[in-house]
């Protein structure tokens, strides 16, 4: 631990469209922000190819691109920018404390929690490969969906938001194959049977994905099994979806704040306040409905602005 702590008005936990945007409204305010970036800088939308629906960009931007501009712009206010991540916190007392990779120790007025969530993946080695190159695999039917509009997708998942997710894909591609692992869905019975009722969605009951298949970078289609009779098959898709729900990244503010039994942080309702005064969430952290970056960066233009009236009261 350092011997002397350093002590700041507005400690900014991640980045991504909300960690910057608060950052640009919190340096704005004369708040000096601190904002450590997390293990990836960026967030989730530096793994997006093409951003096509945040407004203010007509011609759609690439992920990477669009947080390369945030970050600009926060500093262009003077946002104090550092790489590293915060491993421990202490809201335990007045201060709020927090430890930047177990040494560095800060004490801050105000906390704005902007960690995200990370979607959870089937973990294959062929998964990830088209993952990264972005040339099939989302894990986000709203984002990436209209990239294939009038072809055949395929989508993993059982609960609510596979089902939301497939009906939305049905709306725009020519053809929706769901996959469900075991013999019968996790969601409640009016998203199941909204699914079942879609003329375009067939459902593939018992069965696991074992293989993503594809040519020149491109995912053409997926080789499947059934877990009941061991029958084996490929289903042609050019895009594979992947909806077996988010981990918010939340894991050490668990002894102090308020969450879900999944772990989003609970905020009060209207507010980005949490259960511990001066401490503020933004973004997937506590956001399990909409995970957008336009939500995002709602969410860190609130936590900002209720920071700086939370300093305004205290002062």
């Amino acid at each position: 631990m350092s011997e002397v702590a350093e002590k700041v008005k507005c400690l900014i936990i991640g980045s991504g469209p909300s960690g910057y945007t608060a950052a640009i409204y919190a340096a704005r305010a004369n708040m000096k922000p601190v904002l450590y970036q997390g293990m990836q800088p960026g967030g989730q939308l530096t793994t997006t190819n093409e951003v096509e629906n945040f407004p203010g960009y007509p011609e759609g931007v690439t992920g990477p691109e669009m947080m390369i501009q945030l970050e600009a712009q926060a500093k262009r206010f003077n946002t104090d920018i550092r790489s590293g991540w915060v491993t421990k916190v202490d809201f335990s007392g007045t201060v709020l404390k927090a430890w930047i990779e177990d040494k560095k120790e800060i004490h801050a007025d105000t906390v704005i929690i902007s960690t995200g969530a990370s979607a959870k993946y089937l973990g294959l080695p062929s998964e990830q490969h088209y993952l990264k190159l972005g040339g099939g695999v989302s894990a986000c039917a709203v984002c990436d969906g209209f990239f294939y509009r009038n072809q055949e997708t395929v989508i993993v998942g059982a609960g609510d938001s596979a089902c939301e997710e497939a009906h939305y894909l049905s709306n725009i591609c020519k053809k929706v194959t769901m996959l469900v692992r075991r013999d019968e869905f996790r969601a409640s019975k009016i998203m199941a049977d909204r699914v079942k009722n879609t003329p375009n969605i067939e459902i593939l009951f018992n069965t696991e994905t074992e293989e993503i298949i594809g040519e020149n970078d491109l995912v053409t289609g997926v080789k499947v099994k059934n877990s009941v009779t061991g029958e084996q098959k490929i289903i042609p898709c050019t895009g594979f979806f992947v909806a077996i729900g988010h981990q918010p990244n939340t894991e050490i503010f668990k002894p102090f704040i308020d969450m879900d039994e999944v772990g989003y942080i609970k905020n009060i309702p209207g507010t980005s306040k949490t259960n511990i005064p001066g401490v503020f969430v933004a973004g997937d952290a506590a956001d399990k409905n909409y995970r957008q970056a336009i939500t995002a960066a709602g969410t860190g233009c609130m936590a900002a602005l209720d920071a700086e009236r939370y300093l305004a009261i205290k002062e």
